[in-house]
């Protein structure tokens, strides 16, 4: 019986500690906390780097509103900006690399080149990320195939995981998250597909290798 009342007794008072503690949480706390909790669920044990992440906080954005261009400004007025922050752009053809903005809004991302917008994705379309299972910085946002867009979207991203998890939480497309492992296939525009390698080796480097595909290294 005194064992069974001294675990009732610890139960309650670690029922008080946790309500305690969640009601002293502040708004950006907790907001950082279920952030981290989408970022668990969509990188625990798939993708390097994800421990050494654990103790450093998500930011609100890298770069704030008044850091675009008036003009990009004017393009997406009436969108609710709520994350920006700097990225390399890999074009499809070529693989060029290209420094552009990301900008996320509460129903749409956007590619940015200064003043233009260079591809705009409804949340509501987007129909995949994917990540690899190494230390690298690349995301593909897979777009549908259709005439609006150019083709899926390869970017590098030196807060890999802060951005995957600020767009599946504001896509509401957790589960659209892919970690794959040794390469992927992406689309170009006008029904071809490209692949990209991920390996590993003695510097982090992106190029076109002999075969045409992207090499991730």
């Amino acid at each position: 019986f005194l064992m069974q009342t001294s675990e009732m007794l610890r139960k309650l008072c670690m029922r008080n500690l946790v309500r305690k503690y969640c009601r002293g949480l502040t708004a950006e706390r907790k907001a950082q906390l279920q952030q981290k909790v989408v970022t668990s669920a969509v990188f625990s044990g798939k993708k390097e780097g994800y421990l050494e992440s654990l103790s450093q906080p998500f930011l609100e954005t890298r770069l704030k509103e008044n850091d675009l261009n008036p003009k990009v400004l004017q393009l997406i007025r009436g969108e609710n900006i709520k994350y920006v922050t700097p990225v390399i752009k890999y074009d499809r053809n070529g693989f060029k690399a290209r420094e552009r903005l990301l900008v996320l809004t509460q129903s749409s991302a956007y590619v940015v080149e200064m003043a233009k917008i260079k591809q705009k994705i409804e949340y509501s379309t987007l129909k995949g990320i994917s990540t690899s299972n190494l230390s690298d910085g690349i995301v593909v946002i897979h777009v549908p195939e259709d005439k609006q867009q150019k083709g899926d979207v390869i970017l590098q991203c030196e807060h890999v995981f802060e951005t995957v998890t600020k767009l599946c939480i504001l896509a509401n497309k957790q589960s659209a998250v892919k970690v794959v492992k040794g390469s992927l296939r992406f689309r170009v525009g006008s029904g071809k597909e490209g692949t990209m390698v991920f390996t590993v080796g003695p510097q982090p480097q992106v190029f076109k290798d002999k075969t045409g595909q992207l090499t991730v290294v």
